[in-house]
């Protein structure tokens, strides 16, 4: 092909050395359309239409695809029949040159993202650190509501670690191996039994060799992290800035201190954009933006995501030694004890308190750094305090593991409290989020934002609620599983009981909102038909036709009563937990023992409560592994649960480093350099067309193009999410000023939406010096009855296939148009 290219245009092509290099010669293509498919995935073969594909560029996990036909002879070298075979396939295209960017095995790739469900606690938590209201001059605050996310985020991985000690160390090695009627009910636990006298008998040893369960796993969810890591959030962004050396980023750091590395994005001042020269020789100059996500380093996290994998990691190996070495600790210092372990056990526990203290620092000394690609690693910090947290934990083992004569288990594993006092600083936590995120949204009110403001307080709640759902489950299953009659153990602590009880209750208030919602939606749904009928004027009524068209509007509404779900289930979440928690600490009793000599009444409604709440808690763990057994070995429900994942990492795990990776920093860069690549290599006009996710992240990338690339690149959204729900929950970084800064950035842009697509609306973006973005609703269906262009009754689309509608192909052609074709001049600054 380059002999062919040097004999038709009589020099030898220069391959480009980088994303901004010259060529010698001119390539045919002049316009481009991008792809980016939404939630769910699909195949290359269906975002262009056609059987025949081919990979342009990328890997297995993600990639740019073309049709066969346009791939020969492309400029980027990939094609393989030159200038003749790009000419055979403009010939059989109308319109531009379409790529697919296909990121879908992102979320949804091999069988190990069954694993991630285990995970879903700290990704909703992660979720809570970028739902704060925009903060304009007001970095303290931004600060502390980092912190207190990432403190809540650090007692789930507390509560997770201590579950699976509950389940192995108490439950199995401490209450059923030490009682002969369990272990012979459970016969591998033979070697266990004090009535066997072996050398694995004694409670401390039996408590060392459970604590293998709980070290695994955290050990699994450093691995986790750390590969995730690398294979998906590794990649550099796209930047025209020099990478400095690690004495001048650490200098920078320094000099900038803390509390810039979480500066609120909406401040309204000057951003600094990547400087060094662009191409064309002009120099990159600082431009205004309404959104941190226009930093050049929002999407590359990796100090922070390795301080906080050391800090957590740490954390989950304290917590099982605090687990191991608390037992033998209380015995040794009873009256008579001796005194060497005793003080042995005492200058253990002082330094668990201290390196548990020095994780906690950790995790409040900083935030993220995001005006620069952070290289640097506190490499010190990073290895020594798991090594020191692992240290801690042998000594542990040891101690716990000596010779003590006359200790037996009985009973509980003391520690009881520690759930209770892990779910006191849960509560706590939140409150306090709540108040410093109230405060953020009264300095800028957003009548928008979800919840006015309290939506990343109420998903911290829920992320809460949810860790300690699946660890009472998994306490209860394990403990039904070894004495199911509950007559030979003691059983799991109080609290887990009290918890699990208070879902019946939970449920009810929620069926209850459901129908609320439900007749709300069929009153709208009537007010709709009316509407219906005047929009299609002359043409034969047909009421079932009109009755399907008006539910689909009405049901898509169902989208923005989703503040109100959350309100309510987040309220009633915090009055049922305080109630649970009240009530264990004040009885100590299981609900029905509590109400053994209360009101008949009383008893029944605690008796009801506490079996229905166990059956469920039962229902709900063994939905649970069933549907990560089925996503390991079945691609389908896996791409399912990839739904799932296609919303909750979109974000970098600021808060969490346990949560599944982010696949926007790699799928950002991965867009950024085609963008970037393509049009200095063509000199033509690219079309960015992102539908549902996918218009997040051809936002995301479009804030992270140098100037002289965004005046080549056009931007259109359909289904777009990035009002009606990222601007709502994220109003920091999607919020009204946000959009208005892509606006100016991208100043080509549209937005396609349907009045029955329940997740895609309109961005709302006003703008007098520039056409509105937002295209009038489309019509759905595209015709009421049977016409001469529609014989057959036309499907309502809702929030797919945007690209059969007429007006997507009418609205990219004006956007190609609305492109000057010569390379533009940088783009004025806004004022500060």
């Amino acid at each position: 092909m380059e002999r062919a290219r040097e004999r038709s245009t009589g020099q030898r092509e220069q391959r480009p050395a980088g994303p901004y290099a010259d060529l010698s010669g001119e390539s045919p293509e002049t316009e481009l359309e991008l792809l980016v498919h939404g939630v769910g995935g699909t195949t290359p073969e269906k975002m262009l239409g056609d059987p025949r594909t081919v990979r342009v560029t990328g890997d297995d996990t993600a990639a740019v695809f073309r049709r066969a036909e346009d791939a020969e002879g492309a400029p980027d070298g990939s094609g393989t029949g030159g200038e003749a075979g790009a000419e055979r396939g403009r010939e059989r295209r109308s319109g531009p040159v379409r790529e697919a960017y296909v990121w879908c095995n992102l979320t949804s790739g091999d069988g190990s993202r069954a694993l991630w469900l285990l995970l879903l606690p700290f990704m909703v938590v992660n979720l809570a650190h970028w739902m704060r209201p925009a903060a304009p001059g007001r970095p303290r605050v931004v600060r502390l509501y980092g912190l207190l996310v990432r403190l809540s985020a650090l007692t789930l991985t507390v509560l997770l670690v201590a579950a699976a000690c509950e389940v192995a160390l108490d439950l199995v090695a401490w209450q059923c191996a030490g009682v002969q009627a369990c272990v012979r009910r459970h016969s591998w636990l033979d070697f266990l039994s004090p009535a066997a006298g072996g050398w694995w008998s004694a409670p401390g040893r039996r408590l060392a060799l459970a604590a293998t369960l709980p070290i695994t796993l955290t050990g699994l969810l450093w691995y986790l992290s750390h590969r995730t890591w690398r294979a998906y959030e590794s990649h550099r962004p796209l930047s025209s800035t020099p990478v400095a050396t690690d004495d001048e980023r650490g200098s920078a750091d320094e000099e900038r201190g803390p509390a810039d590395d979480e500066r609120g994005p909406a401040g309204g001042g000057a951003v600094p954009r990547s400087g060094g020269p662009e191409p064309g020789g002009d120099d990159a100059g600082p431009v205004g933006h309404g959104s941190a996500l226009a930093r050049p380093g929002f999407w590359y996290g990796r100090r922070l995501v390795a301080r906080l994998r050391a800090a957590h990691t740490a954390a989950g190996l304290l917590t099982v030694a605090a687990a191991v070495t608390t037992p033998a600790a209380r015995f040794d210092h009873r009256p008579g004890g001796p005194a060497v372990l005793d003080v042995l056990g005492l200058g253990l526990a002082a330094a668990l308190l201290l390196c548990g203290a020095a994780v906690v620092v950790v995790v409040c000394r900083r935030g993220r750094s995001e005006w620069r690609l952070d290289q640097r690693l506190d490499r010190h910090l990073v290895r020594r305090l798991p090594l020191a947290a692992l240290a801690l934990l042998l000594l542990g083992l040891v101690y716990a593991g000596w010779s003590r004569p006359g200790w037996q288990s009985t009973g509980r594993l003391p520690g009881d409290p520690s759930f209770g006092a892990l779910m006191l600083a849960q509560g706590l936590l939140v409150v306090a989020l709540a108040t410093v995120a109230g405060y953020l949204h009264r300095r800028r009110p957003d009548p928008r934002a979800g919840m006015r403001g309290l939506g990343g307080p109420a998903v911290a709640l829920l992320a809460c609620a949810l860790g300690g759902v699946i660890s009472g489950g998994v306490a209860q299953r394990v403990a039904d599983w070894l004495d199911g009659t509950r007559a030979l153990l003691t059983g799991p602590p109080v609290l887990l009981t009290w918890q699990a009880s208070v879902i019946p209750p939970l449920l009810a208030v929620l069926l209850l909102l459901v129908a609320g919602l439900a007749l709300h939606t069929a009153r709208l749904a009537r007010t709709e038909r009316d509407r219906v009928r005047h929009e299609h004027p002359g043409e034969p009524e047909d009421p079932a036709r009109t009755r399907a068209i008006a539910h689909a509007r009405a049901m898509a509404t169902l989208t923005d009563r989703a503040p109100l779900v959350v309100a309510v289930l987040t309220a009633t979440t915090l009055v049922l937990g305080s109630v649970a928690l009240a009530g264990a600490l004040a009885t100590r009793k299981t609900p029905d023992g509590a109400a053994h000599r209360t009101h008949h009444l009383v008893q029944a409604v605690a008796e009801t409560s506490q079996a229905l709440g166990s059956w469920l808690v039962g229902v709900g763990f063994l939905l649970f592994v069933t549907w990560g057994r089925r996503a390991y070995k079945d691609a389908s429900a896996r791409r399912t649960i990839g739904i799932l994942w296609d919303v909750g990492t979109f974000w970098p795990r600021a808060a969490h480093p346990f949560a599944p990776p982010c696949y926007a920093e790699r799928a950002v860069p991965d867009l950024t350099w085609r963008m970037a690549t393509w049009t200095r290599r063509t000199g033509g006009r690219l079309v960015l067309s992102g539908h549902s996710q996918g218009s997040v992240l051809a936002a995301a990338a479009a804030w992270q193009l140098p100037p002289s690339v965004r005046g080549r690149v056009a931007l259109l959204t359909y289904g777009s999410p990035l009002e009606r729900l990222y601007g709502r929950w994220f109003p920091a970084h999607f919020g009204p000023p946000a959009l208005a800064a892509l606006h100016h950035d991208i100043d080509c842009w549209r937005n396609l939406y349907r009045r029955t697509d329940p997740i895609g609306g309109p961005v709302r973006v006003p703008d007098d010096t520039s056409p509105e973005v937002d295209h009038e609703p489309l019509r759905d269906p595209l015709a009421y009855g049977r016409t001469p262009d529609h014989p057959l009754p036309a499907p309502i689309l809702g929030h797919s296939d945007y690209q059969t509608d007429p007006a997507f192909t009418r609205e990219r052609a004006r956007l190609l148009t609305r492109l000057h074709p010569e390379l533009p001049g940088q783009r004025p600054e806004l004022p500060e």
